[in-house]
C-alpha cells in the first residue's frame, strides 16, 4: 500500500514548504495555535494555483470542542461549499453530540455535500474524544466517510499505537486511517510498521521570529520560552526528512 505523508499547514507559506519537502497532501488550516480552524478561500486558491498539492481544508468555526450550535453548523456548511467550489480536494471536519457521540445527521449531510462534488470526506480528531472508538468508526463507515484522522484516542499517536493497530485491523479495509499527533521523522516509520497504517499526518514544525511579538509592556506571544517571540511554521527540511524516513 502506498505511503502517504500529509502535512498540517497553517498558511500559504507552510504549503509551499510542504511541497518543497516532497509532501503530496496538506491539511490546510488557519489558527493552528488553537488546534486549527477554517482557512480563507484566498489562501486555498493561491495554494492550488502555485502547487500540485492535494489540499484538504479544515472546516471548524471555533476553538475548543465539536458540539456546535445550529448557527455554527449553518456557517460550517456555507464555508464548506465555498471551499469546495474554490478547489479544495476534500474537507476535514467533525460533528459531535454533547455526550461525545457522533452527530449523525450533521455528519451525514457534510459527507453528502462533499461527495456530490466528488471530493474526500475526512473526520478529524474529534474522533479521539468519542467514548466508544469502534462504535464511532462503524457510524462513520455507514455514513460514507473516506478517512479518519486519529491519534488512537491518546495525546500522541505513539501512545495510541495499540488502538491504531486494532482500528486498522478491524476497519482498515473499509475506511482510510490517518495517524497523527506527535508524528515526526524519528518515529513515523516505526509507528507505521507497528500499526500497519500507511498514512501519517505531521506538523513538521519549526519556528520563525517576529520581533514585534512583544515590545514594551504588550505581548502577543502564544508560545513559551525559548520561542515566545516566534510563530510556528512548516520546515521543508523536516518534511523532506519525514518523506525519506517513511520511504514515500
Amino acid at each position: 500500500m502506498k505511503t502517504i505523508i500529509e502535512v498540517c499547514a497553517g498558511s500559504y507559506e507552510d504549503c509551499l514548504s510542504a511541497a518543497l519537502g516532497g509532501a503530496e497532501r496538506v491539511e490546510l488550516n488557519s489558527a493552528l495555535s488553537v488546534g486549527g480552524m477554517t482557512p480563507t478561500v484566498a489562501v486555498l486558491r493561491r495554494v492550488k494555483q502555485d502547487t500540485d498539492l492535494q489540499v484538504i481544508c479544515m472546516v471548524r468555526p471555533r476553538a475548543a470542542g465539536f458540539c456546535y450550535t445550529e448557527a455554527e453548523k449553518a456557517l460550517m456548511f456555507e464555508e464548506a461549499e465555498l471551499l469546495l467550489d474554490s478547489g479544495a480536494d476534500g474537507l476535514a471536519f467533525g460533528f459531535l453530540n454533547a455526550d461525545g457521540s457522533i452527530d449523525k445527521e450533521s455528519t451525514g449531510r457534510m459527507v453528502d455535500l462533499i461527495h456530490a462534488r466528488k471530493k474526500e470526506a475526512v473526520f478529524h480528531r474529534a474522533f479521539d474524544v468519542c467514548r466508544v472508538a469502534g462504535g464511532a468508526m462503524e457510524i462513520l463507515i455507514s455514513l460514507g466517510m473516506d478517512r479518519v484522522l486519529t491519534s488512537g484516542q491518546q495525546a500522541k499517536a505513539v501512545e495510541g499505537r495499540e488502538l491504531l493497530r486494532q482500528l486498522r485491523k478491524d476497519y482498515g479495509s473499509r475506511i482510510q486511517i490517518l495517524a497523527g499527533s506527535g508524528v515526526n521523522e524519528t518515529n513515523a516509520k516505526e509507528l507505521m510498521e507497528y500499526t500497519g497504517i500507511s498514512q501519517v499526518h505531521s506538523s513538521c514544525k519549526d519556528y520563525r521570529e517576529d520581533p514585534t511579538t512583544a515590545l514594551g509592556n504588550v505581548s502577543y506571544a502564544y508560545l513559551s520560552a525559548p520561542h515566545e517571540r516566534c510563530y510556528d511554521v512548516v520546515s521543508a527540511e523536516k518534511v523532506r526528512q519525514l518523506v525519506e524516513a517513511c520511504g514515500s
